[in-house]
């Protein structure tokens, strides 16, 4: 057994882990700073062989969505840093101060459109009444792991 930073008991792995593509990866990676592991990099300890089953040069493109509705003190934030795991997306979710949430992503069209499709459905509790989208830069920053952001 490995110790992790925080003294969290981490096993290693007795098969390779299978990446779909290289937004796995980061996932994973992310994934590592969740578990306290004080360098992703360290990662190779616990996943013996990668395999990429997608070209690593996927297109990448960043949007930002705007959700109104009853999309506040539901979960929602919470939701979309899910949804965005599942779909190995980066970027970050925040409450805006008129109501909304703003939800900044980085993934490929394929990913990108199908996290629209999960933040038009929004969490059990929410009232999705719009989504607006934008285009946006992409930002390094956000280039690995979604985050819960909050408003200074």
């Amino acid at each position: 057994m490995l110790q992790a930073a925080a003294g969290v008991s981490l096993g290693r792995q007795a098969r390779p882990q299978v990446y779909r593509n290289a937004d796995d990866f980061s996932a994973c990676a992310s994934c590592c700073l969740h578990r306290n592991v004080a360098d992703p990099r360290e990662h190779e300890i616990f996943h013996a062989s990668v395999t990429i089953l997608r070209s690593v040069n996927s297109v990448q493109q960043a949007r930002r969505y705007f959700v109104s509705g009853g999309v506040q003190g539901v979960g929602f934030r919470y939701f979309t840093q899910h949804a965005a795991a599942k779909l190995c997306i980066s970027g970050y979710v925040r409450n805006l101060r008129d109501g909304r949430v703003e939800a900044f992503a980085c993934g490929t069209p394929e990913q990108l459109a199908q996290f629209r499709a999960q933040l038009e459905c929004g969490p059990r509790f929410a009232s999705v009444r719009e989504v607006l989208e934008q285009e946006a830069a992409l930002d390094e920053r956000f280039s690995i792991g979604f985050a819960i952001a909050h408003e200074d």
